[in-house]
């Protein structure tokens, strides 16, 4: 487990990593319509596709923790951070036996190229996914996640580097392998040279 703090710990200001206004056209409507429509597509190796609305996630279990959010810039922050556990999602959809990752893609670009690859995108492994501290988080600070910080959902890895907490997330999809997609190394920053298991 990574270790937890109390309330006390929670640092005065949050450096949001990465992008922080995605500009896709989806996403812009679905944020200037306060995400009411925006879904969860849950999909690839499942025996039962899902489409999940904010409130669908919010009351499903949740957990809370405050944890220390350690980028690979060199800063750390505190925060608390609520959401449902990647597990219980994953339960619910059913895995497949061939699935051996997670991955999820997200609303922004950080980069502009010919072939789609700047777009964000993230997968950890089923280890990772089924850890309890592994969270899809709509909630950070006991408030609504912000759009600087990944609104809707985000995802928490807590014991990995920041650039595995993929923001702005629409859709999750187990795999059994990453080298098809994008460059093939299984995560924006990880297809520009950054280990894919960014255990700390």
């Amino acid at each position: 487990m990574a270790p937890e703090f109390p309330p006390g710990a929670i640092s005065a200001y949050f450096k949001p990593n990465g992008s922080v206004d995605p500009e896709d056209p989806q996403y812009v409507a679905l944020r200037q319509g306060g995400f009411k429509d925006w879904k969860l597509e849950v999909g690839g190796l499942v025996e039962r596709p899902m489409k999940l609305s904010l409130g669908d996630l919010r009351a499903l279990p949740s957990r809370s923790q405050i944890t220390r959010h350690d980028c690979v810039e060199g800063w750390s922050c505190i925060g608390q951070w609520k959401g449902v556990q990647l597990s219980t999602v994953l339960t619910a959809a059913g895995l497949k036996p061939q699935a051996r990752y997670i991955a999820f893609f997200c609303a922004d670009t950080l980069e502009e190229t010919m072939d789609n690859t700047g777009r964000y995108y993230e997968t950890v492994g089923l280890i990772d996914a089924f850890h309890p501290q592994t969270i899809l988080a709509y909630e950070m600070n006991y408030e609504p996640l912000k759009v600087g910080h990944g609104a809707p959902l985000r995802l928490r890895v807590e014991r990995q580097l920041g650039y595995k907490m993929a923001k702005y997330i629409m859709r999750i999809e187990a795999i059994d392998d990453f080298a098809k997609i994008s460059r093939g190394r299984g995560g924006f920053w990880e297809d520009r040279g950054y280990e894919w298991y960014a255990g700390i």
